[in-house]
């Protein structure tokens, strides 16, 4: 009971005591979860802005805060003095080699470049070795499992950071500099020492915000690709299995034969489309072709969602007989004309076949 307790009050001094920068992380984490799962969200560019941070640094970041909770000396200012003072005095037998590993020894930890450089390349490592273990798992890569495997770790790598920057003395302590990047910030921007400073400092600003409105609008408003329809005819093998090939080329006047009709639609936008289903007694002559007699066999009318597939499998019993008959499939979007032909359709396929009494 007593070790039990024991846990559970460090468990609660680390997440009172949590730094700001991995209780920021988490804030993150919280919202890109969100904004995955959330309806209406999930379909947003929220849920891009939220998730690259949590595939391409958090997870690195929080990695090396585990592994490094010290904070790195910097190698300019009083830390140069710092260092040269410590090498002058070193003792005269010890060897240069030895002053330096004991300088590296009193460093520790690594500075704030080292641990952004750090945390992209750890997360490229970590987030493809999270699938590959998932990959042998029953789950499989899935949404639902990536999402909770990569959490899991942030939070878990975040605990042992807190736990391990806790028992860090608080003057080797790392933290993030916040109030002296403001400082530094605001020097910069409203105490120029020069007026070509501060037209730079202008210039900057722009620059940051015309980069960040472009970035903002692409992922806002993505670029469509090109807008188009698949219309397709397939016949089924005796497998069952649906495929552009062994047409049937002879037909039986009013006997059936079956086909299978099917619409992809590409187009970034639902459509209602209408399928019209032609035999045609057709003569080509130097290119041009004559319909002498027409039949209407079928009509369909199907609403296809973006990037959705329909299909549908039917039969055909053409009357009209001859051996230049063609079997034409006209596709509009929206109603058909009055008079449909291959001139005024959206799309257009066709079998020529021969039609015996």
């Amino acid at each position: 009971m007593a070790q039990g307790a024991g846990r559970d009050e460090g468990l609660e001094a680390t997440v009172r005591q949590l730094p700001a920068d991995l209780a920021f992380v988490l804030g993150i984490v919280a919202l890109a979860v969100a904004s995955i799962f959330v309806p209406v969200i999930n379909q947003s560019p929220i849920r891009v802005l939220f998730a690259l941070p949590v595939m391409l640094f958090i997870p690195g970041y929080v990695f090396i805060a585990a592994l490094f909770p010290e904070a790195g000396s910097s190698t300019d200012g009083d830390d140069e003095t710092t260092t040269a003072e410590r090498s002058a005095t070193a003792s005269a037998e010890q060897s240069v080699s030895e002053t330096a590993a004991a300088i590296a020894a009193e460093r520790g930890g690594i500075d704030g470049i080292e641990r952004v450089a750090l945390s992209f390349g750890t997360s490229i490592a970590i987030v493809p070795l999270i699938g590959l273990v998932l990959n042998f798992t029953p789950w499989g890569i899935r949404l639902i499992p990536i999402v909770v495997s990569l959490t899991g770790f942030i939070v878990a790598a975040t605990y042992v950071a807190a736990r391990r920057r806790r028992a860090v003395p608080p003057d080797t302590r790392f933290r993030v500099p916040y109030r002296q990047w403001l400082y530094a910030a605001r020097s910069e921007l409203f105490e120029p020492d020069s007026r070509s400073d501060a037209a730079l400092n202008v210039l900057m600003v722009c620059s940051i915000l015309l980069a960040t409105a472009s970035v903002g609008y692409a992922v806002a408003v993505p670029k469509q690709g090109e807008a188009f329809t698949e219309f397709y005819l397939l016949t089924e093998t005796d497998d069952g299995d649906l495929v552009a090939d062994n047409y049937p080329d002879e037909f039986v006047a009013g006997e059936n034969q079956t086909l299978t009709v099917g619409i992809g639609n590409h187009e970034h936008e639902s459509v209602s489309y209408t399928v019209v289903v032609l035999a045609q007694d057709a003569v080509v002559e130097n290119n041009s072709t004559t319909i002498r007699a027409e039949q209407q066999l079928r009509r369909f009318q199907p609403q296809v969602a973006d990037n959705e597939t329909w299909q549908r499998q039917h039969t055909v019993a053409p009357t009209l007989t001859g051996d230049n008959i063609r079997l034409t499939y006209l596709l509009y979007r929206g109603a058909p004309p009055a008079d449909p032909s291959t001139d005024n359709a959206y799309r257009e396929v066709h079998l020529w076949i021969t039609v015996r009494q």
